[in-house]
């Protein structure tokens, strides 16, 4: 577990400094995507820091305010202290806005622009400046000032009506899918207001939504809707083909998904199992009456397949050019060989020794991602308020005040 050896260059945002006033998730995930691309992020949190600090169920870390899931989104990230609920607060963040390249937030919509920190106020004092907004429902329309959670656009979006079994009701995903989907998009924003940059020299506002991010997710489902007035209901583990062979089976100790969708595949899982009788079945001679006897074949399939594990039957299947998946639990995948030869857990320095953090999605040939330090609450402040123009005495000034 150690970093790319691909660096051959600069990595994309060298040079680039976002000033990040985001907490708990989807912000957070979005300047971190950046920060590993060579971005220089400053984390500005309270006084006691941030909440997701302390969340989730690792007491020993969350006793040090460095949660492993905050740790995953603010790797490499440096930190200050800052209160922008008092004016001379608000002044340091001004100054310091005056200096970056790009301003992130995600507050309720009117909170930034209350305290004088908004993108009609920070855009005098910087012309250049990316003001990036993250919200869950956006900066214009009749819910935007309404909070939002991850579970709460979930549900809004219609992904838990898609999910889980019909017998036990709308379920949410196993992760907070909203809120990283949105850090992503919020990269993704952000990267392309730079770019444009370049052409106008100009910066601008640029307004994430939770709720516009989950329908771009399920912008196939949704077309269905649109186009051909679809109703979609959940399907458990079905692939969207709907088609009894792709889904999820039991194997001898567990499961393996399978996509098989097209003949060739279906003759090649019939063979592989040691049930090529069932290609002469008149009750499965083609996918609607495999569908309409979905039960018998889901029985001969699981019965075969209870003489053997799931990771034999991943072998065997694969082998036999059958589309399937082993379900991994996270400790297994985080061991897999693709993963481990790919390098993707990687190491991040912490004053606490260093931890195994998930890196980069993807690889660059000129200037690979990088993790880097996790920061200590409050660590960087002073220095970056002298890279700012403060002198020591203003500095100690600031901190005597409990401004930083």
């Amino acid at each position: 577990m150690s970093e790319s050896t691909h660096d051959t260059g600069a990595r994309a945002f060298a040079g680039v400094r976002i000033l990040d006033f985001t907490h708990y998730l989807a912000g957070p995930v979005g300047t971190f995507q950046l920060g590993m691309q060579g971005a220089e992020v400053i984390k500005v949190e309270p006084h006691g820091g941030e909440g997701m600090r302390v969340t989730g169920s690792a007491a020993d870390w969350n006793a040090r305010g460095m949660g492993p899931g905050w740790m995953a989104a603010n790797a490499g990230k440096r930190c200050m202290t800052l209160d922008i609920s008092r004016p001379a607060g608000v002044e340091v963040a001004r100054r310091l806005a005056a200096q970056a390249d790009v301003l992130c937030e995600n507050f309720r919509p009117g909170v930034m622009e209350r305290r004088g920190l908004g993108w009609k106020q920070l855009k005098e004092v910087n012309a250049r400046l990316i003001y990036c907004s993250v919200s869950g429902f956006g900066a214009t329309g009749p819910d935007a000032a309404e909070p939002a959670f991850d579970g709460k656009v979930q549900a809004m979006s219609g992904l838990m009506s898609l999910t889980g079994e019909p017998a036990q009701g709308p379920m949410r995903a196993g992760l907070a899918v909203a809120d990283m989907s949105t850090g992503m998009m919020t990269a993704f924003a952000i990267a392309t207001a730079l770019y444009q940059r370049t052409h106008t020299g100009r910066g601008q506002f640029v307004d994430v939504s939770m709720l516009d991010t989950m329908l771009n997710l399920l912008s196939c489902q949704a077309a269905e809707t649109t186009v051909a007035g679809v109703k979609h209901t959940q399907i458990g583990n079905r692939s969207i083909s709907r088609k009894p062979t792709a889904d999820r089976f039991r194997a001898g100790d567990g499961y393996v998904v399978l996509a098989v969708m097209t003949e060739p595949s279906f003759a090649a899982l019939m063979r592989a199992l040691g049930r090529e009788d069932v290609l002469g079945d008149a009750r499965f001679a083609d996918w609607p009456l495999r569908t309409a006897n979905q039960d018998a074949l889901r029985d001969i399939i699981e019965t075969a397949m209870r003489g053997g594990t799931a990771h034999e039957w991943e072998r065997r299947l694969t082998a036999a050019d059958v589309p399937c998946g082993k379900v991994h639990t996270l400790d297994e995948i985080l061991a897999h060989r693709q993963v481990v030869q790919r390098g993707l857990v990687r190491e991040a320095d912490t004053p606490h020794g260093p931890v195994p953090l998930i890196g980069p999605a993807f690889r660059l040939e000129h200037g690979d991602g990088q993790l880097g330090t996790v920061p200590a609450l409050g660590e960087h402040t002073d220095a970056i308020l002298a890279e700012a123009g403060y002198s020591a005495a203003e500095i100690a000034a600031l901190r005597a005040d409990r401004i930083v």
